[in-house]
């Protein structure tokens, strides 16, 4: 009953936050962080890929939509707007950015790896905030200009590159349909129970960040680098440590990216380069051990 009356007051939240959107004057929010978002009902999120980057692990080139994609999504709440993000940062980087987000009254709410043996090693620092979305993006990007991540988005692709997988099997085995993102096919799997943060649903779940995120990076000859978060509560953890170790998927980071979040939830990174097909019913197995949906 309890967890009942909570979701309740956080759609009823939600809805009073998605009336006072209209206020939000989106185009400056835009021209401040220099790029386009995509939006998905009343959250905008704003990609910050480290295109600059040359990242390899175990002699795979990762791809930004891999595993380097930092982002910032922006919700209407409380007449203003709350924001979440997960930046990418070299490891020089993390105390100059960090620096600038406190002095603008940025929460920092985690900061750590998601691979290993990554050269060079990459951070990634989850970010919170709320009030005027115009000052949390200027704060934003006053902060990333501590670092080389590129403040000009890129132009767009003029054909996205064919994607060397099965992704049908691949769709059939995860069980929700997966996505291109440059040459990279990507998951986003629902847990079935709401999740809020500091009193806000969090929807759409993977504008905010709070779906099941599973990436495959074509390798050649139907193998695939994989990577992305399981997101977890406390009894789900050990159980899905064991099936991806079991079908040789390895466990590379466990932490937290929120600090008020309800139910209490705890982020699984993951690694490994092998047959897609393989490795896709092994991810299977583990979201088995999941309260995750499939479509």
């Amino acid at each position: 009953m309890r967890k009942t009356i909570s979701a309740l007051l956080a759609i009823g939240a939600c809805c009073f936050a998605s009336a006072h959107a209209q206020g939000i004057d989106w185009q400056k929010v835009d021209e401040t962080l220099g790029r386009k978002p995509s939006v998905a009902d009343d959250v905008h999120r704003y990609g910050f890929p480290r295109t600059d980057l040359s990242v390899t692990l175990d002699g795979v080139t990762i791809k930004p939509a891999l595993a380097l994609g930092g982002w910032v999504a922006f919700k209407p709440a409380h007449g203003g707007a709350m924001v979440m993000g997960d930046l990418v940062l070299l490891e020089t980087e993390v105390n100059p950015v960090m620096a600038k987000m406190i002095a603008s009254g940025l929460e920092i709410t985690a900061v750590h790896n998601h691979l290993l043996r990554a050269n060079p090693a990459t951070f990634y620092m989850h970010i919170a905030g709320h009030g005027d979305p115009v000052k949390l993006a200027s704060a934003i990007h006053d902060a990333l200009a501590e670092s080389k991540t590129p403040l000009t988005s890129a132009a767009p692709a003029s054909q996205a590159p064919a994607i060397d997988l099965d992704t049908a099997k691949l769709d059939q085995i995860i069980g929700v349909k997966g996505q291109g993102n440059g040459s990279v096919y990507q998951f986003n799997v629902k847990r079935r129970d709401p999740i809020t943060d500091d009193g806000m649903l969090l929807t759409p779940v993977g504008a905010m960040g709070v779906a099941i995120a599973i990436n495959f990076q074509p390798t050649g000859g139907g193998r695939a680098a994989i990577t992305g978060d399981f997101v977890l509560t406390s009894d789900e953890v050990n159980p899905v440590v064991a099936a991806l170790r079991t079908h040789g998927i390895e466990v590379t980071a466990l932490h937290s990216h929120m600090l008020n979040e309800q139910p209490r939830l705890f982020f699984m990174h993951f690694w490994a380069n092998d047959d897609a097909i393989k490795l896709a019913e092994g991810l299977r197995a583990a979201l088995d051990k999941t309260a995750s949906t499939k479509s």
